[in-house]
């Protein structure tokens, strides 16, 4: 073993490169598997914490009839993981009154809630106040609007006794209102359309003055609203199991007294299937990347083959044993893998702090971590140890000298046309899940769910490697038969050596196809995830321009009597480009209630972006000119054109709300088109229609809502100008803070990490595939070279000889990565349209980073060409005593 070790430190000081080349492939294949298991580690983190620190109340645990709600309290705030609890008082009355500016309001049935002291320093964003104090009476503000009160006003709570006078103290928004008014253990098609529209929020004592439960006055039940602890495990999963495990403990801990409506657990539930949409990523943008390093890493150490073929004659020649020889081919084959993983883990937490933002926690990605280091040891192990083993059994010392015969028949895949074959299940697939209507998120109803189906994957994945292998075939056949065009190309750069460079070509064929494929394979792999990376960030900003509606929007409720001609005082505020009002209103159709939004079809997409994707049945520009010349026309959502069976042309009779009536004034509308989706409108059925039909007919202009666009300039500074210009009336949204939200749920996975880790490795895998593979096959040949040297070959004809190889492997390697490229970019953004709410209109290519590609492997060839060129001309008659 001493003399093993011996001849690896020899070995190490004389041919550094023999370990440090394979090593160096290692510590890519290790790196880019680790790195990706740290994204993917990360992202579950950050989803996690962005999961809880979204919810404002984590459990809201209902005191069932005859129950304790004392006990009920004393066993949430037990509860392990429980930092806060507090109980909460519900009634539900009549309705409130309020009178003044000589007419009196009067609501349907509305909700009083008793909130305990200190619950809006436990629970900050359940309520939001718009105007007046955080203390005291607070109405919610579409009872403000209803009742038409402000602070100081007086509102009268009708009940079965008495009615009582209270006055309002502050008007709030409840952002949270649909969790607040759940109906706890229903299940979700059994709980209520819509929070109740009327609602005042009172201190607990006032609360049990006013609605006292023995006169029975009021249907009351009391929630405990509890705080958990945050320091849940970082994968969604287990967090979501270990919360889960808690509200089911603590339901049989009560008897039954307390039902838990467990928030936090269902936004965990959710975190879950984004953490399987982070997995979907990981497989379709890293796997590819993986495999090619592995490739990578087989060519760099299948390079020694020959040198240490003819090593092992040498050492058998002096009495060097089988075992001896195993022993020393194992302890070179574990040097390698030591020192690729010591680099490959020094990369990764390099990789960790710049790409993910924090130091890289090796440990949380322990299982990748020796993922990464068996594939690595296995890769060292197929291309080193068992081919010196082989050549052990199958060759003797005589043989083992000299060079093998190259002319070897096609591989077995060849014959057997597994490249073609492997294209065509591709399409199959693709063809067979696409046709099917499958989409990787679902989303019934506005609710999104995701539905992985891992047939949809295998497209790609088929189309990947099958493109590696017919470009293989093609450039073998293209060497093997055709000489003439070899000699054509290499004519103008080699001279009379054309011939000579052609046949050399020919009978090395296999060197420079592994470097096309290499090369190719690479170029496919950055270009499609570069692409798919700028499609996914352009579509996320698609997604939260078209949520929010535009960069800022002020949003009214409906009967808040907003006059059109506050437009002024919107478009006046700094930095603000376009300022367009919207109508809202409700429609019947049939007996669905729907929303219709009333818009000027001329001048809507000044303030907001309108896509075609949006729209069905013609593009945004040709439907907003039909609506514009159609007064009375109307674009649909796709769900009611199904459930009503609408053909264009169609008339629909919609019955709509008039301003200080209770009747619904029927509207004869025209159906001309469909709208998918609309900026600030729901996800499932609504109407567009022209803004000045709807006043004609409704008799009120009363707007819905301002959107405002600033062309990205001083969001939050005119979102804090709107909001003071709307009053306690309005509610401001910008897109910075909705781009926050829309990534807190199907995108949340932030790729911009994934994107600086997969990138980067694309770029360091081109050129090593062009560069370093095309000088590994070069050094093969500088026995070749000093034979055409001593022929008489000039310099210039040995420089031709090298740059007509290099010419080859760039051109070949760049035209199928381009296709395959764009091949692959098109599958993966039709399978993973599901992801995309709408869908892209066109896949973006970044040209930058594209440029920047093409740039680094051009200049890798070129440097091996020139490297390569220098071997060549310092080849003498020494070179040929290497056999």
């Amino acid at each position: 073993m001493l003399w093993t070790w011996t001849w690896t430190w020899a070995m190490a000081r004389r041919q550094p490169g023999r370990l440090l080349a394979p090593a160096a492939g290692v510590a890519i294949a290790v790196a880019l598997l680790a790195s990706l298991g740290l994204f993917l580690a990360s992202s579950k983190a950050s989803m996690t914490a962005r999961a809880t620190s979204g919810v404002a109340v984590d459990w809201q645990v209902q005191v069932q009839p005859n129950a304790d709600p004392v006990a009920v309290l004393g066993a949430v705030a037990n509860a392990p993981g429980t930092t806060t609890a507090l109980p909460v008082s519900f009634a539900v009355v009549p309705g409130f009154r309020a009178t003044g500016s000589g007419s009196t309001q009067t609501t349907g049935s509305g909700v009083v809630v008793g909130l305990p002291e200190g619950y809006r320093q436990e629970f900050p964003t359940v309520l939001r106040t718009l105007s007046g104090t955080d203390t005291g009476v607070l109405v919610a503000q579409q009872t403000a609007a209803n009742l038409h009160v402000a602070p100081g006003d007086s509102i009268t709570v009708l009940r079965t006794g008495a009615p009582v006078e209270l006055r309002v103290a502050g008007v709030v928004d409840l952002p949270t209102a649909d969790s607040l008014f759940q109906k706890v253990g229903a299940p979700p098609g059994a709980q209520p359309s819509a929070p109740p529209d009327n609602v005042i929020l009172v201190p607990q004592q006032v609360f049990h003055r006013v609605l006292p439960t023995a006169d029975g006055s009021a249907t009351d039940y009391v929630q405990v609203h509890a705080r958990r602890s945050h320091a849940l495990p970082a994968d969604p999963s287990a967090a979501y199991a270990g919360e889960s495990s808690s509200a089911r403990n603590l339901e049989l801990t009560t008897s039954g007294g307390g039902l838990v409506g467990d928030n936090l657990g269902a936004t965990l539930d959710a975190a879950r299937s984004d953490a399987l949409y982070a997995q979907t990523l990981f497989v379709f943008l890293g796997a590819p990347g993986a495999v090619l390093a592995g490739l990578l890493t087989a060519v760099i150490a299948g390079a020694a083959t020959g040198i240490r073929r003819r090593e092992q004659a040498v050492l058998r020649t002096r009495g060097a044993s089988r075992r001896q020889l195993t022993n020393m081919v194992g302890v070179e084959a574990v040097t390698v893998v030591l020192l690729g993983a010591g680099m490959g883990l020094t990369v990764v937490w390099v990789l960790g702090r710049w790409a993910l933002g924090s130091a890289a926690a090796l440990t949380d990605v322990t299982v990748w971590l020796g993922v990464a280091l068996a594939v690595a040891a296995l890769i060292t192990i197929l291309t080193v140890v068992l081919p010196a083993r082989r050549d052990l059994r199958t060759l003797s010392v005589a043989t083992s000298s000299r060079a093998v015969d190259r002319r070897v028949r096609p591989p077995t895949w060849a014959r057997y046309g597994v490249d073609l074959i492997l294209l065509a299940a591709s399409i199959v697939v693709f063809r067979m899940t696409s046709g099917a209507g499958y989409a990787l998120v679902l989303a019934p109803e506005g609710v999104p769910t995701i539905s992985v189906n891992y047939w949809a994957f295998l497209g790609p994945a088929l189309l990947w490697a099958g493109t590696g292998l017919l470009i293989w075939r093609l450039i073998d056949l293209g060497l093997r038969r055709g000489r003439r065009p070899v000699t054509a190309l290499a004519r103008p750069i080699t001279g009379p050596l054309a011939p000579t460079v052609a046949a050399v070509l020919s009978r090395q064929r296999r060197t420079v196809a592994h470097a096309v494929v290499l090369l190719a394979l690479a170029l496919s792999f950055a270009i499609s995830t570069a692409s798919f990376n700028a499609t996914y960030r352009q579509q996320a900003e698609v997604d939260a321009a078209l949520t929010n509606g535009a960069d800022v929007t002020v949003t009214f409720p409906p009967g808040s009597g907003v006059d059109p001609s506050q437009q002024s005082a919107y478009t006046a505020i700094d930095a603000v480009r376009a300022v367009e009002p919207i109508q809202h209103r409700y429609a019947y159709v049939g007996a669905d209630l729907q929303d219709i939004y009333g818009v000027n079809p001329s001048t809507v997409a000044r303030a907001t972006k309108l896509q075609d994707a949006y729209f069905s049945g013609g593009t945004a520009t040709s439907l907003m000119n039909a609506l514009a010349r159609q007064p009375d026309g109307v674009l649909v959502s796709d769900e009611t054109v199904r459930d009503f069976q609408l053909k264009l042309g169609d008339t629909l009779n919609l019955r709509l709300a008039t301003p200080g009536s209770p009747d619904l004034v029927t509207v004869p509308f025209t159906y001309i088109g469909v709208a998918r989706e609309f900026p600030s409108a729901p996800k499932d059925s609504f109407l567009v229609a022209n803004a000045s039909y709807l006043t004609a007919r409704t008799g009120s202009s009363d707007v819905g809502a301002f959107l405002i666009d600033t062309s990205g300039a001083n969001i939050p500074a005119v979102a804090a100008a709107a909001q003071g210009v709307a009053g306690p009336a309005g509610v401001v949204t910008d897109i910075t803070t909705t781009r926050g939200l829309v990534g807190s749920s199907l995108t949340s996975v932030d790729l911009s990490g994934l994107t600086r880790v997969e990138l980067t490795f694309a770029l360091l895998l081109a050129a090593a595939s062009g560069g370093l593979v095309l000088a590994l096959g070069l050094a093969e040949r500088r026995r070749t070279f000093a034979i055409v040297g001593l022929l008489g070959a000039r310099r210039a004809n040995l420089a031709g000889f090298v740059a007509t190889e290099a010419l080859i492997v760039l051109v070949g390697g760049a035209l199928g990565g381009i296709v395959g490229g764009w091949a692959l970019t098109s599958m993966l953004v039709s399978v993973l349209t599901g992801v995309f709410d709408p869908p892209p209109a066109s896949i973006d290519y970044p040209m930058p980073y594209l440029l920047a590609l093409a740039a680094a492997t051009t200049a890798a060839v070129a440097a091996a060409a020139v490297a390569s060129t220098r071997s060549a001309l310092r080849a003498d008659v020494s070179t040929l005593r290497t056999p």
